[in-house]
């Protein structure tokens, strides 16, 4: 049964590269990131799903005045099974901005299929994932295999800014509980053999430096706001540092990390002293920390530059979740991705955990256990973003027989 599966799978190929060019090919972009967000997708799913014979899919709409047609929605499809038990499949629909134009070697929004791999931004991240598990159920259908779970494909909003429109709207709902399986096939390796219960916290921090602006030659009239930031900026580093030295082998890398990333212009000339000057530090803390103490670290790093530079330190908060309790290593929803990943690829997989966040977290928020697996180059983000069209194949492998669990002979 199980050959006969995985060549039906097989066989789905062509049309699951067909569905993930499309997907490429629909730009579902957050307002937070000059997009209008994920309508349009979702609309052309839910087509595609009456088409395939699904039906209809439970669609949740969350309020946002700033995407088209004032929403965000997301889709529930589910396939009954041979027990009451839910095993659901999350993955998300919208995607990041393209970046730099100039860097990509074909547009974006224009699906590229060559040497066995899919070019377009989301084809990895995360429309791979959809399309693997849409089709891996596919599959079943076709062979008349019925689940040993009710299935339930789950196709969320706005993941790539805080999952506000997306996961965290749904669990509002009511709509999981604690005896679910749970897998959220957004992060992975090239092997495949990484399985993910751990999330750090994460902290993103917009800081503004306020000085005052004067002519560069006469420098002892004013406040220059790039100085006290490029100097607030090195001492936080050293200080966050040095404050939190702690180790946890469960992730790579081990330490948790304080990284000044982004930063604003702040005047168009060169011979003018900036009064103002706004950057940002992305802070992946390991769980056991209170983010309460790292702003402990910042507000006294704050106090001596302000001090020192005579300039006015303030910060908001772009992100910030405290990760909650991995979930645990022999939970039923490891075993069994653990087993089926042995039995589709022949090695043992490992656990561990990582420093991005996935939906998986607001899960583990709510003490419902979840993990995450995808296999998929390293590639998110990045222009010239590509899925591997046998990364794709393997994934399906894998969710069909999870879904069919003890009902495989």
């Amino acid at each position: 049964m199980k050959d006969k599966l995985f060549r039906t799978i097989e066989n789905l190929e062509p049309q699951m590269v067909s569905l993930l060019s499309d997907l490429v090919g629909i730009p579902a972009i957050s307002p937070l990131g000059g997009g209008k967000g994920e309508y349009r997708k979702a609309q052309y799913i839910s087509k595609k799903l009456e088409e395939m014979g699904f039906g209809k899919p439970e669609v949740y709409n969350s309020d946002d005045p700033s995407a088209e047609e004032g929403i965000r929605p997301n889709l529930i499809v589910r396939i009954p099974g041979k027990t009451s038990k839910r095993l659901w499949f999350v993955s998300h629909m919208d995607v990041v901005p393209e970046g730099d134009r100039s860097l990509w070697e074909t547009d974006p929004f224009k699906a590229v299929v060559k040497e066995r791999r899919v070019y377009g931004r989301g084809s990895s991240d995360n429309c791979q994932e959809l399309v693997s598990s849409l089709y891996a159920v596919t599959a079943l259908k076709e062979l008349d295999l019925l689940p040993e779970y009710e299935i339930c494909l789950c196709f969320v909003a706005d993941e790539e800014v805080g999952s506000l429109h997306g996961i965290q709207y749904l669990i509002k709902q009511n709509l999981f509980c604690g005896d679910d399986l749970v897998i959220v096939p957004d992060m992975g390796n090239e092997k495949g053999d990484f399985i993910e219960i751990a999330e750090k916290s994460i902290c993103w921090i917009e800081f503004t430096a306020k000085g005052k602006q004067v002519h560069a030659s006469t420098p002892q009239l004013g406040r220059n706001a790039c100085r006290a930031a490029n100097e607030f900026s090195c001492s936080l580093d050293d200080a966050l540092h040095k404050a939190f030295p702690d180790e946890d082998k469960i992730f790579e890398p081990a330490v948790s990390t304080f990284e000044p990333t982004k930063r604003n212009a702040n005047v168009p000339n060169i011979n003018t002293v900036p009064g103002i000057d706004i950057f940002c530090f992305d802070c992946r803390v390991l769980p056991h920390i209170p983010l309460e103490e790292v702003l402990k670290v910042v507000d006294t790093e704050i106090k001596k530059i302000q001090k020192r530079r005579d300039v006015k330190i303030s910060y908001e908060f772009l992100q910030k979740e405290q990760a909650p309790s991995p979930t645990p290593s022999d939970s039923p929803v490891v075993e069994i991705l653990k087993e089926t990943i042995r039995e589709v690829y022949g090695f043992e997989p490992h656990v561990g955990g990582v420093g991005g966040g996935t939906c998986a977290k607001y899960f583990r928020d709510e003490n419902i256990p979840a993990v995450v697996w995808c296999q998929e180059a390293d590639v998110a983000h990045m222009p010239n973003e590509y899925a591997e069209i046998d990364h794709m194949v393997n994934e399906a492998k894998v969710f069909a027989l999870m879904m069919l669990g003890k009902n495989r002979s």
